[in-house]
C-alpha cells in the first residue's frame, strides 16, 4: 500500500491507509493505547485497542519515543468532544490494524518538544540531525525554501537568467581571506573557493547575458565572529546597462512582493524604501545600518532602507595603505584618475548597502568597466600594475572585447531569513551551520587527513606552538 502523509488523513475518513514516521509520544487510557505519530507534515493520533487485536496491542506497548514505525489501519472520525483543534488532523484518528517497527532509537540527548533555545548550542550542533526534528527548525527551513523559490520565479519573470558559476576558482585579493584548495595534478598550485561570484558575473556581462542571477554559495576564511559563517548563501544579481536606481528599484519591488506573498503578517515601515547617504546616516545614527522601525519591540515590523554614496576608499592604519571600502571593482563617482590618486579620501563610490532592522542584508555597486579606472584603483590600494595583470589579467583582457556598463547587488539569504523568522542567529535558519570559529561539531571538521593524501598533494604540515 502506498504511504500517505499524516496531513492527508484528515480527508480520508473511512479509508484504509499506511502511514510512517516517528513516535512523538505515547499514552495509555485504561486499556487503550494512543500513539502520536510524527512525520514532516504533522501529527496523527493512532489508536491501539486490545479488544480489536491483542497481539498488536502488546507490540505497541513496547514502542518508545523517536522509534521509526509504519502503521496500516482505517481512518476514523473522532467522537465529538474528543477532537483536538491544536493539530490539523485533530478531527480524525487512525485505528491501527498492523504495525512494523522500522528502527529503534536511543534516548535523545535533549528534548525536541520545545524551541530549544535553552539547550547548549554546541550540543545542538553536534546532534544537528536531531535538533532539526523540532517544529521551529522545520518551519525555518520551509520558509527559507519558500523565499528562495519566490526569488527564482520573480527574477525569471523579470527576464533574468540563472547561471551557476564555478566553486573551484582563482585566489585574488577581494577583501577577505580565501579558502585554498591544493591541486594534486599541479603541485604547488592552488584553487580558491569563491568569496563571491564577483568576477564570473562580470564576465557574464561581457558575454552578453545582460541579466544574471544565482543563489550562490560563498566562502570566506574570516577570524572567529559570533554570527558569521565560513560559508553562506546570497542572492547574486548582475545587470548590464543599468543605473544604480534601476537596481535598487528591482530589489525594492522584489522584497515588497516577497513579504506580501510569504509573510502577510509583516508590516513594511515605509514604501518606497528610504535612500539615505552614508554621510547623513553616520551623522544621524552613527551607524551605516540603522534600525528605522517605528516600534523596535514590534517583531512584525520590517524597516528596509538603502544606504548610498559610500566613500570609495578607507585608510588601513595598521597596513599604512588605502583599501576599497566595498571591493576594488566598485566604480568611483569620478573618472578623473589624477583626482583619485591625489585625494582618495574625498572620492565617493557607486556603492549601496541594503539594510533591514539594524542589519546589513546586502550590498552592491556599479562596476568599473574601464581598465584604466580599475588599474588606478588597484594602484591606490598599493598594488603594482604587474600584480594586477597577474591576478586579474583574464578580466582585463575580457574588457578589451567590448564590455557594457554594469552593476549588481547581493542580498544575503541567511540574515534575511533569520530576521523575518525572529531568530537571534543565522545558525537557526541554516540546516547544518558551523560554530562562530568555523567548526562543524557534527562532522568533526576541520580534521586531520591521512599522510598518504598529503603526499599526493605534495604538502607537509607543521605543528604550531599552541598545538
Amino acid at each position: 500500500m502506498k504511504r500517505s502523509l499524516n496531513i492527508e488523513t484528515q480527508k480520508l475518513a473511512g479509508q484504509k491507509v499506511r502511514v510512517s514516521g516517528w513516535v512523538n509520544n505515547w499514552r495509555a487510557h485504561g486499556k487503550i493505547l494512543f500513539i502520536d505519530l510524527r512525520d514532516r507534515s504533522g501529527i496523527l493520533q493512532v489508536v491501539f485497542s486490545p479488544s480489536k487485536n491483542e497481539s498488536l496491542y502488546k507490540v505497541a506497548e513496547t514502542l518508545r519515543p523517536e522509534w521509526v514505525i509504519s502503521i496500516e489501519g482505517t481512518v476514523k472520525e473522532r467522537p465529538k468532544g474528543m477532537q483536538n483543534p491544536k493539530i490539523e488532523t485533530g478531527k480524525v484518528e487512525l485505528e491501527a490494524e498492523s504495525l512494523e517497527i522500522l528502527s529503534q532509537a536511543k534516548t535523545l540527548p535533549f528534548s525536541i518538544d520545545d524551541k530549544g533555545y535553552e539547550i547548549n548550542e554546541e550540543k545542538r550542533l553536534k546532534y544537528r540531525y536531531l535538533d532539526l526534528r523540532r517544529e521551529r527548525m522545520k518551519k525555518n527551513l520551509v520558509l527559507r525554501q519558500g523565499i528562495i523559490h519566490f526569488m527564482r520565479d520573480y527574477l525569471k519573470n523579470e527576464g533574468f537568467i540563472e547561471v551557476e558559476t564555478p566553486i573551484l576558482t582563482k585566489s585574488t585579493p577581494e577583501g577577505a581571506r580565501d579558502f585554498l584548495v591544493p591541486s594534486r595534478l599541479e603541485p604547488g598550485r592552488f584553487y580558491a573557493l569563491p568569496q563571491s561570484p564577483q568576477q564570473y558575473k562580470q564576465l557574464l556581462m561581457v558575454s552578453g547575458l545582460e541579466k544574471y542571477f544565482q543563489i550562490a554559495r560563498c566562502f570566506r576564511d574570516e577570524d572567529p565572529r559570533a554570527d558569521r559563517q565560513a560559508e553562506f548563501t546570497q542572492l547574486d544579481i548582475e545587470m548590464s546597462f543599468a543605473e544604480q536606481e534601476e537596481i535598487l528599484d528591482l530589489i525594492e519591488k522584489l522584497y515588497i512582493a516577497l513579504v506580501r506573498k510569504l509573510m502577510p503578517e509583516k508590516r513594511i515601515t515605509k514604501i518606497p524604501f528610504p535612500r539615505i547617504t552614508y554621510k547623513s546616516v553616520m551623522e544621524k545614527y552613527n551607524s551605516d545600518k540603522p534600525d528605522l522601525r517605528r516600534n523596535k519591540n514590534d517583531a512584525e515590523e520590517l524597516a528596509f532602507a538603502f544606504i548610498v554614496d559610500f566613500p570609495m576608499f578607507e585608510y588601513k592604519k595598521e597596513e599604512k595603505r588605502w583599501d576599497a571600502v566595498h571591493h576594488p571593482f566598485t566604480r568611483p563617482r569620478t573618472e578623473d584618475i589624477k583626482e583619485m590618486k591625489n585625494n582618495p579620501e574625498k572620492i565617493l563610490a557607486h556603492q549601496y548597502d541594503f539594510v533591514l532592522n539594524g542589519y546589513e542584508i546586502g550590498g552592491g555597486s556599479l562596476r568599473s568597466y574601464k581598465p584604466e579606472i580599475l588599474e588606478a584603483v588597484f594602484e591606490i590600494m598599493g598594488h603594482k600594475k604587474s600584480d594586477l595583470r597577474k591576478k586579474f589579467g583574464h578580466l582585463l583582457e575580457a574588457f578589451e572585447y567590448g564590455v557594457p556598463p554594469h552593476g549588481g547587488i547581493a542580498p544575503g539569504i541567511d540574515r534575511f531569513v533569520a530576521i523575518v523568522s525572529n531568530e537571534p542567529s543565522i545558525r537557526e535558519v541554516i540546516a547544518f551551520p558551523k560554530t562562530g570559529d568555523n567548526r562543524d561539531l557534527m562532522m568533526q571538521a576541520p580534521s586531520e587527513v591521512e599522510e598518504k593524501q598529503l603526499k599526493e598533494l605534495h604538502i607537509k604540515t607543521t605543528k604550531s606552538k599552541t598545538q
